[in-house]
């Protein structure tokens, strides 16, 4: 299973939650089963590391986001069996991009707790943005963990209707 999450430039929310997903799918036991990465609707960052403060957020609850490195999103995403958007924006974006792909979800939408629905781009405010992003994707990251083992348990895949041959190509018009 792959895994996708994306937000705008690829160095504060989708990095942190690929590197809470991963540390998660490890403690769970899947981390080999499920490969995770980020993107950005931006490629204007590609090739840097996740922005200082996000790094440093993570650091201090036990993260490494260090090795990771800026990406934009490429066709080859809509491959992915979920590619989970960190806002509404992106979102909208991913469903223009790759049509009607069922995995293509708000990173926030398995809470049925009445929590924000978006993570909030930390970008343009202090330490306490980042720390409020980690709560969050910390939350979000256990609900995928445990819709991701039993899909795996199941044999079916997350918020998936169809198989991966119902997918609309990149470019598709979805319709």
């Amino acid at each position: 299973m792959r895994v996708v999450v994306v937000c705008t430039g690829n160095i504060c929310r989708s990095p942190t939650a690929e590197g809470v997903l991963r540390r998660q799918l490890e403690q769970a036991g899947l981390a080999e089963r499920v490969v995770v990465d980020s993107a950005g609707t931006y490629a204007g960052h590609g090739g840097e590391a996740p922005d200082p403060r996000a790094q440093e957020a993570a650091r201090r609850r036990g993260y490494d986001l260090s090795d990771l490195r800026a990406r934009g999103l490429v066709p080859e995403d809509a491959e992915a069996d979920l590619v989970l958007a960190m806002d509404r924006g992106h979102l909208r974006r991913l469903q223009r991009s790759f049509g009607r792909h069922p995995g293509v979800r708000l990173f926030l939408s398995l809470d049925g707790g009445g929590r924000e629905a978006e993570v909030p781009d930390p970008y343009y405010g202090g330490r306490e943005g980042f720390e409020r992003v980690l709560d969050l994707i910390e939350g979000g990251a256990a609900q995928w963990v445990a819709q991701i083992r039993a899909a795996l348990e199941g044999g079916s895949e997350p918020s998936r209707t169809g198989s991966a041959a119902t997918k609309t190509p990149p470019g598709g018009s979805g319709t």
